[in-house]
């Protein structure tokens, strides 16, 4: 008989950050130091159990703050030791304070980053580390993909991936580039890592099919606009956050099954309110 492998998605996600992050420190030269990593995960996990406390909740575990802590520490720099740790405590808290129903408003990650290097000095962001390996980003979507399949929302992180790079090489024929140019996106660990680790957060995407495929689209076009129309940086992530809102209003537009982490899924209607603070997991 042959092993079971892991159900819940976080476990692999899990697994995959913490090697990302352990080829990035040894082989990539991060610029993060340790004690901001270890700063950043006491913080995190001490406000989800704070947070798991106050509201009296069960069943709800560390998976999804664990996440959140690798996310930061993958993305988020800091010249000082406070940046990271007041950033996953802001994230992991906006979990159980903004949501809409049975869902957080933000992915946390996504939201403890634009927070950092809006509200606090000496923090930014380093999309430049991963470089452009090919192999890397072989890497990056064969296991990026196995997550986000088992999580059930890998139509999101293709849809994304398609629209983005298709509108890149459209405005690389309209320059005249060459196909270097429109393969170097192709090619960032960035990109990918956001495509399935980020945008495609089952926790923070609408509960259909098609209104994924619209919030996808949505996303994709912002972050295009604002890296190639308005040469502003770090488009993905800002425009992950500015499309949130969307969330919630394609869920009401166009209901479809919410999203378990047990692997129950339930349509809305059917859920009781106590029992959609396990969301917050």
């Amino acid at each position: 008989m042959k092993p079971r492998l892991p159900g819940d998605a976080r476990i692999w996600q899990i697994a995959f950050q913490a090697i990302l992050l352990t080829v990035g420190v040894l082989a990539r030269d991060f610029s993060l130091a340790a004690a901001q990593m270890a700063l950043c995960f006491a913080a995190g996990l001490a406000a989800q159990a704070l947070w798991v406390r106050a509201l009296g909740l069960q069943g709800v575990g560390f998976l999804s703050a664990a996440i959140t802590c690798f996310g930061l520490s993958l993305l988020l720099r800091a010249d000082s030791l406070w940046v990271h740790p007041l950033a996953a405590a802001l994230a992991v808290s906006a979990k159980f304070t903004l949501r809409v129903g049975a869902k957080h408003l933000f992915n946390p990650a996504n939201l403890g980053v634009i927070a950092a290097v809006t509200l606090f000095p000496g923090a930014w962001i380093s999309p430049g580390q991963w470089g452009s390996d090919l192999a890397l980003a072989a890497w990056f979507i064969a296991l990026g993909g196995l997550v986000a399949s088992r999580a059930q929302r890998a139509d999101t992180s293709w849809v994304f991936l398609a629209a983005y790079l298709g509108l890149a090489g459209l405005w690389t024929l309209w320059l005249g580039k060459s196909l270097d140019s429109w393969l170097h996106h192709l090619q960032s660990g960035a990109l990918l890592l956001f495509a399935f680790f980020m945008i495609s957060d089952p926790m923070t995407t609408p509960n259909r099919c098609s209104a994924r495929v619209l919030h996808a689209l949505a996303v994709a076009a912002l972050a295009f606009a604002w890296q190639f129309a308005f040469f502003r940086p770090n488009g993905l992530l800002w425009a992950l956050f500015f499309c949130a809102p969307l969330v919630p209003l394609l869920d009401r537009s166009l209901p479809g099954a919410r999203f378990r982490w047990d692997g129950a899924a339930q349509p809305a209607a059917t859920i009781a309110r106590k029992d959609s603070w396990s969301t917050a997991r």
